[in-house]
């Protein structure tokens, strides 16, 4: 009896397997199921205008406006929420916003928020 270690998922476990004898062909690999697929990656939105970038990080409870209204400089423009508190977000600069999130998103420190033009 022989031990391995098998990672599958990130997850180990420790298996025995029998040799039952000499085998005179070369070994046959038994098949696997694949790993899933993992999640892909977005590509960053890249927009025109001044970023508005989240100052922690936190769920998108709400958007003041939509996009294509004009914003004021220092308005409410998204609702953060960060460490149970809601968080006012404001426009950094008057002008046409543009989202790129929506409501329920989760964003890290620094994210694009919306861009405004």
């Amino acid at each position: 009896m022989r031990k391995f270690n098998v990672t599958v998922n990130g997850k180990t476990y420790s298996v025995d397997v029998e040799e039952v004898g000499e085998v005179a062909s070369a070994p046959v690999a038994t098949p696997v199921a694949a790993a899933p697929a993992a999640t892909p990656v977005s590509k960053p939105v890249v927009g025109d205008g001044t970023p508005l970038k989240a100052p922690m990080p936190g769920l998108i409870l709400g958007l003041s406006h939509k996009d294509g209204d004009t914003v004021k400089k220092n308005e409410k423009v998204v609702v953060l929420e960060a460490m149970k508190m809601e968080n006012d977000i404001n426009a950094p600069a008057d002008g046409v916003i543009t989202y790129v999130v929506k409501k329920g998103d989760n964003v890290d420190t620094g994210a694009v928020l919306a861009y405004i033009k």
